[in-house]
């Protein structure tokens, strides 16, 4: 029997969020501080009374999410994983939490990220649709037949859910191929542009620098990562499977059956939302889940 902890990413962020926290926890006002002073504006003004449209700004999302995450982790200290993992963004959470990486690092990758990702998508406006009701393969079967653009898989969320990502002309085409080919809903998200796609090279490319410059550590516990769902506990290996990250589908369904096949019986959610707690239980209906926030 393993404890796992899971990490949310970028759509799971409220107005609101963090702010009892920081109120009741002096070593969260720290860091939330901490945060403020790296990211040279007052994230947690934002996070904690902002707008939606603000809390939608990529700058501010992809650090907030993250900080609200890990701050949650860090100041409640009995939490010990026996592995971890993190969707999409919430795997720089799951970094800090197993030990891979310090909070300021990680906070410096996640808003060099978030930069990059929005500067890619100004270059090459795209976007993203959730595809539900059809399984996998036949969903890439599909855009298999989608020569002229792109058009690629991008979050294995659960069995029955498919997010594709590509350019704005490919998710159209898509969309109407998936439906005629018995999908319950191919429905367009309102998304910055195409992530995990190959119209985030330019923003992958410009990652790798930072994250080779940055200091790994062996973790504690294995992490999941998203590119293969696999396991990994050197740091050369994780650094290299972030990088390929931003350009690769988010495999979750296989993560999370890989983390069960590993012996995980428990999955804690750790951040804003309780999403991911809902995609384990569509994938393994066993599991017993529970979310810190």
């Amino acid at each position: 029997m393993k404890h796992a902890f899971l990490f949310p990413g970028q759509g799971a962020q409220f107005s609101g969020m963090g702010k009892a926290l920081y109120e009741g926890n002096e070593q969260a006002k720290a860091l939330f501080e901490k945060a403020n002073d790296l990211l040279g504006f007052r994230i947690s003004d934002i996070m904690f009374s902002g707008s939606d449209e603000e809390l939608k700004q990529t700058k501010v999302t992809q650090p907030a999410v993250f900080l609200h995450s890990v701050i949650a982790y860090l100041t409640t200290p009995e939490l010990k994983p026996d592995m971890v993992a993190g969707h999409s963004l919430g795997e720089f959470s799951a970094l800090v939490a197993c030990g891979a990486l310090q909070f300021e690092d990680a906070l410096l990758l996640v808003s060099k990220r978030a930069a990059a990702m929005q500067k890619a998508c100004e270059q090459n406006p795209s976007t993203m649709a959730a595809v539900l009701g059809l399984e996998d393969a036949k969903v890439e079967e599909v855009l298999s037949t989608i020569t002229d653009e792109v058009v690629v898989a991008a979050n294995y969320n659960c069995p029955g859910q498919l997010v594709i990502s590509g350019s704005i002309a490919g998710i159209e085409k898509a969309c109407e191929a998936l439906k005629a080919a018995g999908a319950k809903r191919a429905l367009v998200l309102q998304v910055g542009g195409a992530f995990h796609s190959p119209l985030m090279e330019p923003a992958r490319v410009e990652l790798q620098e930072a994250i080779e410059q940055m200091a790994f550590q062996t973790p504690q516990c294995p992490i999941y990562q998203n590119v293969d769902a696999q396991a990994y506990t050197e740091a050369a290996a994780i650094k290299q499977n972030l990088i390929n990250q931003l350009t690769a589908p988010v495999r979750w369904t296989q993560s999370i059956q890989n983390m069960v096949a590993d012996g995980a019986t428990q999955f804690t959610e750790v951040g804003p939302g309780a999403v991911l707690q809902g995609l384990v239980k569509k994938i393994h209906k066993e599991a017993l889940t529970t979310g810190i926030n």
